[in-house]
C-alpha cells in the first residue's frame, strides 16, 4: 500500500483528517453511491501527510508560521505581502522523491484505466479543516484544470500545496480562529470531464437565499464550471420541488435562461490550460441542459442529500458540483459538501429587514440574502485598488475574486455586474451576512464613486439599488413565542420571487394567489393577443409581441402557459403540500387594455370596477380563449408538475347560474372539479354571494371573502375614485354585518370560509371579529403574519368554547 496515496474507493468521511473534506466526501460517495447509478470520475487523493513532509523536509515551519503570528487580516497590504512570500517558499520547495514516485505511479495507473497514455486530470485542493458545520472554505484554495503529464502534474501539486496560503485562506483562518499550523492540505487528482464541450454547474439542495429546504436549485452554464463559481456568467437556473421527485411528475417549478456570455474551454495544458470564448446570441437564449438532464441531477442530488443526512443523523443540505461530458453525453458529480450557510435551523431570534422609505431605483439584479445595507460607493476594478476600500463602503465591481474576501466582509453591501446566485460573490456575502446584488450588468457604469446608495435584498428575488441613504429597520421575531392557532393563518401572494421566503413563515398555506402580478410582470402580453396572434392588426404591436416572445415566436399560446405555470408553480411548490388557492385573473377592462396588444381586444367602459370583469369574462367569446390559456396553465401544474395542492377560485361571480357556466367552461379545458381532489372556491365579495350562499354552495367547495370589493359593493363606493375615497371604510357597521352574515351563511351551508382581503392585514379589530364569528382561515400579507397570529391567539384564549363545533 502506498504511503501518501489513497484512491477514492479506499477513503470515506472517517478519513477527513487525512484527505480533507473534499476528498473524504468524494471517497464516501464513490463507495456508497456509484453502485446506485450516480457517476463520479475516478481518481485518488494525495494525503495531508505528504504536505506535512514537504513542509518538514524543506524546514519551512520557521519560514512560514512566524510570519503569520499576530497578522491583522484587515491590513490587506501586509496580508498580501505575507501571502506572496509564503507561497513562494512552498512553490520553490523540493517535493521528496518518494512522494513524487507515488504520484507518478498512480497517475500512470489512472491513465491506463482510462485507456490513454497520459490522462487529462483536475488537481483539486482539499483542506483538512474545510467544510465543517457552519464553516465554508469555498474557493479558499486553488484548483488546476486540464493537467496532462507527470511534469505538469507535479508542478500543479506544488502550486496546490502553496494555495493553502492564499490571502483569502489566511484571512479566513484568522477570522474563524483556526491555528494555521493545524490546517493541512490534501490534493485530489481526478479524471477531467470534457464539460468544455458541453455544460457544468452547481446544485444546492435548498434555496440559497431563504434556506427553504423543499426545493433543489440547479445552476448550469456552457463549458467548465469555474465561470459560474467565479461569477463571470449569469447561469441558467432551475428550481425543482423536492417532495415530488420520484412520483412520475416533472416537478421543475422554474426555468430561468441566463445570459451565459462566456464559455470556458481548454486552451492547452499546464498553468494556462483554459480560456474563455464568447457564446453566440442564439446559444445564450437557449437553456444549457435539457429537462431530462435537470431531472437526473435533481434525483441524484436528492439521493446524495438523503445519504449524508443518514450519515450525519440530521438533515444535511448539500452543495454539489457537476459536469456533463461533451464527448459521451454522460453527467458526473465532481464533488459534494454540506451546505454551510443555511445548514442550521432558523434562529430563534430572527431579524426581518424592512425598508421604511424608497427613492429612485438606480439599478437592479439578483438579490443575495434578505438584508439591507447602505453607504458610499467604492468601485473596484482591479485587485491593486483593494487597499483603498474602507469599512462601510459599498463594494461595486464587475465580479469578485476569491482574493477579495478580506475586504468583502468589511462592506456594507456588494453590487456586481456579473454572476448568479451561486457565484463567489454570492457565497461569501451570504457567509458574512452582507447584502449583495449580483448580475446587474452595468453597476460600474451607472454608479459613481462616493455616491450614497441603499442596497435592498429584502424585497424578494430582485435586488434593488436605491439612490441615497434610506432609513430601514430590523424587526426581531422570537420564534419561541409563535403559537399554533386553531384558526388557520394563511398568506396572500402575488410576487413569485417572495414565495420561498414566505414559505418559511408559520402559516397553513396561501389563501390567495393573485396571478395579475405574474401576467403584468412576466407575461406582459394580453392573453387574447397570444390566442389570436394571427389577428394582430397593428404592426408596431406585433413587433413588440415578437420581441417579448423570443424563442416562443412559433408558439405564442405556449409562452403564456409556461410563464403563468412557472409563476404560480414556484408559489405552489414553495408551500407544497400546504393548500394554495389560485384566483383566476381579475383585471378590469382598462387594466387588460394596458397589456401589450390589449387595446385591440378590450372596449372602453364607464366604470370598469363593476363592469366586464371576473366570472363574466370566462365564458364570453371576448375572453373565452384567454381563459382557456389560464386553465391550461393550472392543468399543467396539477397533472404534469404534480402540484395537486392547488385549488382554484372564481372572482366576481354575480350569480350561482354564472358560477355553473364557469365550471362548465373549466371542464372543457380539463379543469374538472373533484378530479385528483381539485376544489373550486368562489370569492364572496358581492352581496349576492352572501345572500345566496346556500345556492352558491351547491356548485362551489368553499368561499373566500374579498373585503375590498365587498366594502365597495356594500357602501356603493368606487374604490378607484379619489373624490370619494374618504368614504371607503372596511370598519363601517354595514360591512361588518355583511362579514358576519357571510361566515354564518357558509357555516350553515357546510362549506369552509376564509378571508383574503386587505382588512385583516390593516385592522386588528376586524381579525378579532372574524375569529369570534368562527371563520376558518384568515389570509394576510406576509408582513402582517406575526401580528395576526398574536391577535388570533389572544381571541382564542379568551373563549376556547368558540371552537367546539366551528370547523367544517
Amino acid at each position: 500500500m502506498d504511503k501518501y496515496i489513497r484512491w477514492f474507493n479506499e477513503i470515506s468521511m472517517k478519513d477527513l483528517p487525512l484527505v480533507g473534506g473534499k476528498n473524504a466526501s468524494l471517497g464516501e460517495m464513490f463507495q456508497a453511491l456509484t453502485p446506485h447509478g450516480i457517476q463520479i470520475p475516478q481518481g485518488f487523493a494525495i494525503t495531508a501527510d505528504a504536505f506535512s513532509v514537504l513542509i518538514q523536509s524543506n524546514h519551512l515551519e520557521d519560514k512560514i508560521y512566524p510570519l503569520l503570528e499576530g497578522l491583522n487580516s484587515q491590513d490587506t497590504k501586509r496580508l498580501s505581502e505575507v501571502g506572496l512570500k509564503i507561497r513562494s517558499h512552498v512553490r520553490s520547495a523540493s517535493l521528496p522523491e518518494d512522494i513524487q514516485e507515488e504520484i507518478r505511479k498512480n497517475y500512470e495507473m489512472l491513465s491506463k484505466l482510462a485507456g490513454v497514455e497520459e490522462l487529462d486530470v483536475a488537481v483539486r485542493s482539499s483542506a483538512t479543516a474545510e467544510d465543517l458545520p457552519g464553516v465554508s472554505f469555498a474557493g479558499q484554495q486553488e484548483t488546476f484544470l486540464n493537467v496532462r503529464g507527470v511534469v505538469d502534474l507535479l508542478s500543479a501539486c506544488r502550486n496546490c500545496f502553496a494555495s493553502l496560503f492564499t490571502d483569502r485562506a489566511i484571512s479566513y483562518r484568522v477570522a474563524n480562529g483556526f491555528e494555521h499550523s493545524k490546517v493541512k492540505l490534501s490534493i485530489g487528482i481526478q479524471q477531467m470531464v470534457r464539460s468544455d464541450l458541453a455544460s457544468s454547474g452547481v446544485i444546492f439542495t435548498l434555496d440559497t437565499e431563504s434556506g427553504a429546504r423543499n426545493v433543489i436549485l440547479i445552476n448550469s452554464s456552457y463549458g467548465l464550471g469555474e465561470n459560474i463559481v467565479g461569477g463571470r456568467v449569469d447561469p441558467d437556473e432551475f428550481v425543482i420541488q423536492k417532495s415530488l421527485l420520484g412520483k412520475s411528475f416533472l416537478p421543475i417549478l422554474r426555468r430561468k435562461v441566463g445570459s451565459k456570455q462566456l464559455r470556458m474551454v481548454y486552451s492547452g495544458h499546464g498553468s494556462r490550460s483554459t480560456k474563455n470564448i464568447e457564446v453566440s446570441k442564439a446559444d445564450q437564449r437557449k437553456l444549457s441542459i435539457s429537462d431530462d438532464e435537470v431531472m437526473t441531477l435533481a434525483n441524484w442530488s436528492l439521493k446524495i442529500e438523503e445519504y449524508y443526512s443518514n450519515l450525519n443523523k440530521r438533515e444535511t443540505p448539500m452543495d454539489i458540483e457537476w459536469a456533463k461530458d461533451g464527448k459521451t453525453g454522460d453527467i458526473f458529480i465532481l464533488q459534494a459538501r454540506p451546505e454551510t450557510i443555511h445548514s442550521n435551523k432558523l434562529k430563534l431570534d430572527t431579524g426581518v429587514f424592512v425598508l421604511k422609505e424608497r427613492s429612485k431605483v438606480l439599478i437592479t439584479g439578483r438579490a443575495v440574502g434578505m438584508k439591507i445595507g447602505a453607504g458610499p460607493v467604492k468601485i473596484i476594478r482591479d485587485v491593486s485598488e483593494l487597499h483603498s476600500f474602507q469599512v462601510g463602503d459599498v463594494l461595486v465591481t464587475d465580479m469578485t475574486d476569491p482574493d477579495w474576501e478580506p475586504v468583502m466582509k468589511k462592506a456594507s453591501a456588494i453590487v456586481t455586474n456579473r454572476g448568479g446566485r451561486t457565484c463567489h460573490a454570492a457565497i461569501i456575502s451570504r457567509e458574512h451576512g452582507v447584502p449583495c446584488v449580483v448580475g446587474t450588468e452595468s453597476a460600474t457604469e451607472l454608479l459613481n464613486d462616493n455616491q450614497n446608495i441603499t442596497v435592498s435584498c429584502a424585497e424578494g428575488d430582485e435586488g434593488i439599488v436605491y439612490e441615497g441613504i434610506l432609513p430601514f429597520k430590523e424587526e426581531k421575531v422570537d420564534w419561541k413565542q409563535i403559537q399554533k392557532t386553531k384558526t388557520k393563518i394563511m398568506v396572500n401572494m402575488g410576487n413569485p420571487a417572495q414565495a420561498l421566503t414566505a414559505s418559511l413563515l408559520p402559516v397553513d398555506g396561501v389563501g390567495l394567489v393573485r396571478i395579475e402580478f405574474i401576467i403584468t410582470e412576466s407575461i406582459r402580453i394580453h392573453p387574447m393577443a397570444l390566442a389570436h396572434y394571427d389577428q394582430i392588426k397593428d404592426l408596431s404591436v406585433l413587433n413588440q409581441i415578437r420581441d417579448v416572445l423570443g424563442v416562443y415566436g412559433n408558439n405564442p399560446e405556449q409562452y403564456f402557459i409556461d410563464k403563468l405555470s412557472e409563476g404560480v408553480g414556484i408559489i405552489a411548490g414553495a408551500f407544497y403540500p400546504r393548500p394554495v388557492i389560485v384566483r383566476f385573473s381579475d383585471f378590469k377592462t382598462n387594466e387588460y387594455a394596458s397589456l401589450v396588444g390589449g387595446k385591440q381586444f378590450e372596449s372602453s367602459e364607464e366604470n370598469p370596477m363593476i363592469g366586464f370583469r371576473g366570472a363574466s369574462r370566462y365564458y364570453d367569446d371576448l375572453y373565452r380563449d384567454g381563459f382557456a390559456l389560464e386553465c391550461k396553465a393550472i392543468k399543467k401544474l396539477r397533472e404534469v408538475v404534480g402540484l395537486t395542492n392547488i385549488k382554484v377560485m372564481i372572482p366576481f361571480c354575480r350569480s350561482p347560474e354564472e358560477g355553473q357556466k364557469v365550471i362548465e367552461e373549466m371542464k372543457k379545458n380539463g379543469i374538472i372539479q373533484g378530479e385528483a381532489g381539485l376544489e373550486i372556491y368562489v370569492m364572496s365579495e358581492i352581496p349576492t354571494n352572501v345572500l345566496r350562499a346556500q345556492e352558491f354552495a351547491k356548485y362551489f367547495d368553499g368561499f373566500s371573502i374579498g373585503s375590498n370589493d365587498l366594502t365597495q359593493m356594500v357602501l356603493g363606493v368606487d374604490r378607484d375614485s379619489s373624490k370619494i375615497s374618504h368614504l371607503f371604510n372596511e370598519k363601517d357597521p354595514a360591512v361588518l354585518k355583511m362579514l358576519q352574515m357571510a361566515i354564518s351563511a357558509a357555516k350553515k351551508a357546510g362549506r369552509p370560509i376564509g378571508i383574503c382581503g386587505q382588512a385583516p392585514s390593516d385592522y386588528p379589530e376586524i381579525s378579532e371579529l372574524l375569529v369570534k364569528e368562527g371563520i376558518n382561515s384568515i389570509s394576510v400579507t406576509t408582513d402582517a403574519v406575526f401580528k395576526t397570529i398574536r391577535i388570533v391567539s389572544e381571541v382564542e384564549k379568551m373563549d376556547g368554547r368558540l371552537y367546539e363545533s366551528r370547523h367544517v
